[in-house]
C-alpha cells in the first residue's frame, strides 16, 4: 500500500479565543511539515493579528486559494474571511461565532469532496455559535448531521484512559431518560468498532459504568443498572463484545481499574470527561468515533480568559494533529486487509505424523 503524505484541514475556531495561538505554535513545530501536509481554513489578516498579540516574528502561512495548491513543506492557509473580520480577544461575540462557522462549512464541504484526508478543529463557543445555520450543542453534533450517520461517539483519547460517552452535550436532568437499553449497546457496539478499526485493538475490553452512585446498589439507589445497563452488557457480550460491569465510576477511578480495559463508556459528560481531563488536560485528545471521516480536536475550549496572552499550551492540539494522522492510517491499514485477506489454506496431516507435532498447535488462537 502506497503511503501518501496526509492533507489535514484545520478550522479556525473562535478568532477571540486561544485558537489561532495553538494553531500556530503546533505548526511551528518541524515535526508537523514531515508528517502531513496542514492547510488552515481561516484569515491572513487574522493570523497576523494574534502574531503580533504573541510576538511571533518566525512563522507565516502560505497562502492558498484551494487545498490543491498546498505547499507540502509549509503551514497553508485558506482565507475564509473577508477583510471586515474583526478580533476582539477574550470576548464572546456573535462575529466570532459567525466567522468560526464560516470557517467550519467551508472545511467540511472541501473534506467531502475529497481535498484533504482529515479534520482537526480548534475551540468554538457553543454560546455565540448558536444561529440559523448552527443549532447544534457542538461539534459532535452537528458533524453528525452534515454526514447523515446515526450514531456519533465523543471518544476522549489519552494515554492513559480512551473514554466514552453515552450522552453527550445534554442537561443533567435529561440523562436518566436517555438511557436506554438501544442507547448504551449502540456506543458500546460503536466504541468496540471504533477500538478495532480505529486503533488497531484485535479484541478489545470495554468497562461499562453505572447511571447511579455504587451502581444503583443493588436498586437502593436507582434501577437503571438493573433494568438498564446490564440488559444492554448482557446483549451486548452475547454478540461477541468483551463489554464488563456495570462499574461504580468512584470506586473504578480511584481503585486505577480503568488501566486495565482498552475503552471506558460513562453514561454522562462529566462522569466520564471529568476524571479524563483531571488526567489527560494538556495531552488528551477529542475523537469523534462513528464519522466516515476522521475528526479530532483539542480538550479544552476557547479558554477566552487568557487569549493573547501568550499562556496557552499547544499539546493537546498538537496531539490532535497526531491522532487524527494515526487514525488516518490504521482505517488505511484496517481496509486494505479486508480487501486483500490470506487465501485460506488446507494443510494436510498424516496421522502418522501426528504424535511429532506440538500439542500446543492444536490450541492456537487462530491469526486475523
Amino acid at each position: 500500500m502506497e503511503l501518501k503524505p496526509i492533507v489535514i484541514g484545520i478550522t479556525q475556531g473562535d478568532i477571540n479565543g486561544i485558537g489561532y495561538e495553538v494553531i500556530i505554535k503546533s505548526l511551528m513545530d518541524n515535526v508537523i511539515n514531515e508528517l502531513c501536509i496542514p492547510i488552515v481554513y481561516g484569515s491572513p489578516k487574522v493570523a497576523a493579528y494574534h502574531r503580533k498579540a504573541l510576538n511571533i516574528n518566525n512563522f507565516s502561512f502560505n497562502n492558498i486559494r484551494t487545498a490543491d495548491e498546498a505547499n507540502h513543506k509549509r503551514a497553508n492557509m485558506i482565507n475564509c474571511l473577508d477583510d471586515n473580520v474583526r478580533v476582539e480577544l477574550g470576548k464572546s461575540t456573535s462575529h466570532g461565532g459567525e466567522t468560526a462557522l464560516i470557517s467550519l462549512e467551508k472545511a467540511v464541504e472541501d473534506i467531502k469532496a475529497g481535498k484533504f484526508n482529515v479534520l482537526v478543529t480548534a475551540p468554538i463557543d457553543k454560546h455565540s455559535m448558536q444561529s440559523e445555520n448552527f443549532h447544534f450543542p457542538g461539534h459532535t453534533e452537528y458533524l453528525k448531521s452534515k454526514f447523515g450517520v446515526e450514531e456519533a461517539l465523543m471518544f476522549m483519547i489519552g494515554e492513559s484512559m480512551k473514554i466514552g460517552v453515552v450522552t453527550g452535550h445534554v442537561p443533567l436532568s435529561k440523562v436518566p431518560e436517555l438511557i436506554t437499553i438501544d442507547s448504551v449497546i449502540k456506543k458500546i457496539r460503536l466504541m468496540n468498532q471504533s477500538l478495532q478499526y480505529d486503533f488497531a485493538i484485535r479484541k478489545p475490553r470495554i468497562a461499562v459504568l453505572g447511571l447511579n452512585p455504587h451502581a444503583g446498589d443493588n436498586s437502593l439507589l436507582g434501577k437503571e443498572e438493573a433494568e438498564t445497563i446490564t440488559p444492554a452488557l448482557l446483549k451486548a457480550q452475547q454478540e461477541g463484545i468483551l463489554a464488563f460491569g456495570p462499574f461504580p465510576a468512584d470506586g473504578f477511578f480511584g481503585a486505577g481499574s480503568f488501566t486495565k480495559f482498552d475503552g471506558i463508556l460513562a453514561m454522562y459528560h462529566d462522569q466520564g470527561i471529568t476524571p479524563f481531563k483531571a488526567l489527560s488536560f494538556d495531552t488528551g485528545v477529542n475523537f469523534t468515533a462513528g464519522l466516515p471521516i476522521v475528526r479530532t480536536s483539542p480538550v479544552h475550549g476557547t479558554a477566552f480568559s487568557i487569549a493573547g496572552k501568550g499562556e496557552a499550551s499547544e499539546s493537546s492540539f498538537r496531539q490532535a494533529i497526531f491522532l487524527a494522522c494515526d487514525i488516518f492510517r490504521n482505517r488505511q491499514f484496517y481496509n486494505d486487509a479486508a480487501q486483500n485477506p490470506l487465501k485460506h489454506q488446507d494443510i494436510e496431516i498424516h496421522s502418522d505424523h501426528v504424535d511429532e507435532l506440538p500439542p500446543e498447535i492444536f490450541n492456537a488462537e487462530q491469526p486475523l
